[in-house]
C-alpha cells in the first residue's frame, strides 16, 4: 500500500471545477484510439491511506469487527453492515436506506466499493476522510442513533475490545477516534477485484463480447459518459445536478452559496454497477436500462444548476444495449466475506 495525504483543497477544487465548467465534448466522429483510451481505466497498483492509519492485520480486523457489530448502534440490532451489504455489492438493494426504527431515509445507501480512493465521502461529500465519514451514520439519529458520548463506554464494557485496541492502536486505546480509524482501516480493503473488462484493457481480446466493446466506444464518445465517470472506479469523485426530480438539493446543501452545486450529487463509481440496482441518490431509476434513458433524455427536469454535460443524447436503441452490455462488464467475482465472531 501506498501513502496519500489529503487536503481541504480537494473539496475546493471539485466546487471551482464544477463552477468553471467544461465545453460539453462532441460525440466521435473518427475511429478513436481504444488503446490510449483503456490505458486510462487501467486499475492501480496498490491502495491509498493516510500517514496516520497505516493498514495492519490487527486494525484490518478490528475494524471488520466493529463493521458487523450491532452493538455500535443505539438499538443494539443495527451494524454497518446493516446497510452496507457484502452480498449486495455493498449496499442494500433498497431504493431509500431505512434507518433507526425503520425509518425511511432520503437517500439510498452508497457503496463502499473502492472507497479508499475517494476524496470525498457522502452522496453530499460532507465528510473529506474515511475516518471522519466512519462516525456520521453511528451517530445520526435517523441511522444508528448512538450518541457518540456513550459509544466508547459501550465498547469498554465488552473486556475482548480491551485486547483488540491495544493490539490494532497500541497505547491509544478505545475511544471514537481509533474507532473511526479501524472502521476505516477494514473499509479500505473493500476493493472490488478484477472484472472482465480488466481483462480486456490488459490486453485479452475475448475477454468481453463485440457489443460491450462498441458500447465502450459509445461511454467515451457520443454518451459522455466518461467526461463524469472517469479513472478505473469510472467516477470523477465531483458533485453534478443530472436533473433527477425532487427537492434534495444535495451538495448544495452543504455549500449553500454555489448555484453550481445545488441538487448535485457524488458522481457513483460504476463498478459492480449491474448489482446495485436501483440508481440515482434516491433510487428513481430501477434499471441499467433505465438509468440509460434518463441521461439520453438529458435530466428530467431543468434548472440553473444542471450540469453542462446533461443534454439530450439522441442515442439509437441499439447503441443504449451497447452502452449496457459494457457496464456489466465492470462486475467482478468478489472473494465473500467472513462474518467475524464478535467479541464477548
Amino acid at each position: 500500500m501506498q501513502s496519500r495525504t489529503r487536503s481541504g483543497a480537494l473539496v475546493l477544487g471539485a466546487c471551482v471545477a464544477l463552477l468553471v465548467g467544461a465545453a460539453a465534448k462532441p460525440a466521435l466522429d473518427v475511429e478513436p484510439d481504444l488503446e490510449a483510451l483503456k490505458a486510462k481505466y487501467r486499475r492501480p497498483a496498490s491502495v491509498p491511506h493516510p500517514d496516520d492509519n497505516a493498514p495492519s492485520e490487527a486494525r484490518v480486523r478490528l475494524g471488520l469487527t466493529l463493521f458487523f457489530d450491532p452493538r455500535l448502534s443505539g438499538s443494539g440490532v443495527m451494524a454497518c453492515a446493516t446497510c452496507h451489504n457484502p452480498g449486495l455489492s455493498w449496499a442494500d438493494g433498497l431504493e431509500r436506506a431505512v434507518g433507526h426504527g425503520m425509518k425511511t431515509l432520503p437517500r439510498r445507501t452508497p457503496t463502499i466499493l473502492n472507497v479508499a480512493w475517494a476524496e470525498a465521502l457522502f452522496w453530499d461529500g460532507r465528510a473529506s476522510s474515511l475516518e471522519e465519514q466512519a462516525l456520521g451514520p453511528i451517530a445520526s439519529p435517523d441511522e444508528m442513533n448512538q450518541p457518540l458520548e456513550g459509544l466508547v463506554p459501550k465498547l469498554r464494557a465488552i473486556p475482548e475490545y480491551a485486547a483488540q485496541f491495544e493490539e490494532a492502536y497500541p497505547g491509544e486505546g478505545i475511544s471514537n477516534a481509533t474507532i473511526a480509524k479501524a472502521i476505516a482501516s477494514f473499509e479500505r480493503t473493500v476493493v472490488s477485484a478484477r472484472a472482465p473488462f480488466d481483462a480486456w484493457v490488459e490486453g485479452d481480446e475475448s475477454a468481453i463480447g463485440a457489443e460491450a466493446k462498441q458500447g465502450f466506444v459509445v461511454f467515451n464518445g457520443k454518451a459522455r459518459c466518461s467526461t463524469c465517470h472517469s479513472g478505473w472506479r469510472l467516477t470523477d469523485d465531483s458533485f453534478h445536478d443530472i436533473g433527477v426530480r425532487g427537492d434534495d438539493r444535495g451538495r448544495g446543501a452543504v455549500l449553500e452559496e454555489i448555484e453550481g452545486v445545488q441538487f448535485a450529487f457524488k458522481t457513483p463509481t460504476l463498478r459492480n454497477v449491474d448489482r446495485r440496482a436501483p440508481y440515482m441518490h434516491d433510487g428513481s431509476e430501477k434499471a441499467l436500462e433505465d438509468a440509460v434513458a434518463l441521461y439520453d433524455r438529458g435530466g428530467r427536469v431543468r434548472r440553473p444548476s444542471l450540469s453542462r454535460e446533461i443534454v439530450p443524447l439522441e442515442l439509437t436503441p441499439q447503441e443504449s444495449g451497447q452502452l449496457v452490455a459494457f457496464l456489466r462488464t465492470l462486475t467482478s467475482d468478489d472473494a465473500p466475506v467472513a462474518i467475524p465472531r464478535l467479541p464477548r
